[in-house]
């Protein structure tokens, strides 16, 4: 393990394997919950269409949390959006399975995919405050959540309300309830949205950039509080980050997205002491450091523009190890060992 990252999970055993993951009552969790197998998405304009998500496969099981990290434009934000149903146009999914619980969300109509968002499946998006209705108060809309989700009205609604918040760490939570968004601070603000996501019990969170623009020490405290929750409810949890501290500390797996693809997927620990992508080990060399000095390490170039996507290996241009067969073949996920995949055409070489 890279001295200079803290990670937090006693779900990885010292080989680098994923042990069960614990389950809320104490016992072990791993039935699978979300499998996404081969999911192809285009933005589709009047005159053209881009190819931004290309074959993402990718599982998740009870009780598991599951970091999916890479740059701004690798496809981290569209594959959360489109297992939950809220892609919109120019987006559209046309290609692959996702399912949930043995049922392909892709085939549902809208109202029955209305039925599980929400309900069974609850997403934290980017900016909580920007995600807050600014007219209503906390309170109004946990009130609405929980009569639509739940059918609690009156006393009762307000109770579940402030329960909600307290189990996320809000002081004071009948003060909150009466408050606007812009009332809040972040801290409090991306607490209230992650009550928000709770109160229909759902089986499955995703957390699309949960610690950003936030300071550090608030940080910390909501990478604990979903790792509470985790414990607490069973909870699984897809988290989306460009943030590899967050993923050391929070996650069991890791999937590393490039150009709208899966370029390398294994346990946290393992990734970080046997990375095997070229792209993977440049995130790695870029990230700040708790200890030493110097200048942060930076890989050249830029997420492509999908429009003009590379021939063969996406990352190509940008690696230094690229040679012929790179330029022109696409590569697959290879296993390395069980619990390990990568996309690259010299990855035994790079060991």
């Amino acid at each position: 393990m890279k001295e200079d990252i803290a990670v937090a999970n006693p779900e990885i055993a010292s080989n680098g394997e994923p042990l069960s993951v614990p389950a809320a009552d104490g016992g072990l969790a791993g039935k699978e919950i979300l499998r996404v197998e081969n999911l192809e998405v285009e933005f589709r304009f009047p005159d053209s269409s881009v190819t931004v998500l290309a074959g993402v496969n990718l599982d998740v099981a009870e009780g598991e949390i599951v970091g999916i990290v890479g740059e701004s434009g690798s496809g981290k934000s569209v594959t959360a959006l489109s297992i939950i149903g809220l892609l919109r146009p120019p987006g559209i999914v046309t290609g692959g399975r996702i399912q949930f619980c043995g049922q392909n969300l892709l085939e549902l109509g809208a109202d029955e995919m209305q039925a599980i968002r929400g309900e069974r499946i609850s997403m934290i998006f980017q900016n909580p405050r920007a995600s807050l209705n600014p007219v209503f108060t906390v309170g109004k809309v946990l009130r609405e959540v929980l009569l639509l989700h739940g059918g609690l009205r009156g006393g009762a609604a307000r109770m579940r309300a402030a329960e909600l918040l307290a189990d996320v760490g809000l002081p004071d939570p009948d003060a909150v309830l009466r408050r606007y968004p812009h009332q809040l601070s972040g801290g409090m603000a991306q607490r209230a949205m992650i009550a928000l996501a709770l109160a229909s019990s759902p089986q499955l969170l995703l957390a699309d950039e949960p610690s950003t623009a936030l300071d550090v020490t608030i940080q910390y405290q909501i990478i604990q509080l979903l790792s509470r929750l985790r414990k607490d409810r069973n909870l699984a949890q897809i988290v989306i980050t460009h943030n590899l501290g967050v993923i050391a500390e929070l996650c069991d797996r890791v999937a590393v997205m490039y150009a709208g693809a899966i370029v390398e997927e294994a346990p946290v620990e393992r990734l970080f002491d046997e990375t095997l992508h070229p792209y993977t080990k440049g995130l790695l060399a870029a990230r700040a450091r708790t200890e030493g000095g110097g200048e942060l390490e930076s890989i050249p170039g830029q997420v492509p523009d999908m429009k003009r996507r590379p021939a063969g290996c996406a990352f190509h241009p940008r690696c230094a190890f690229a040679t012929k067969i790179c330029r022109s073949e696409s590569p697959g996920l290879e296993s390395s060992s069980p619990r390990h995949r990568v996309a690259c055409h010299r990855w035994r070489e790079l060991i």
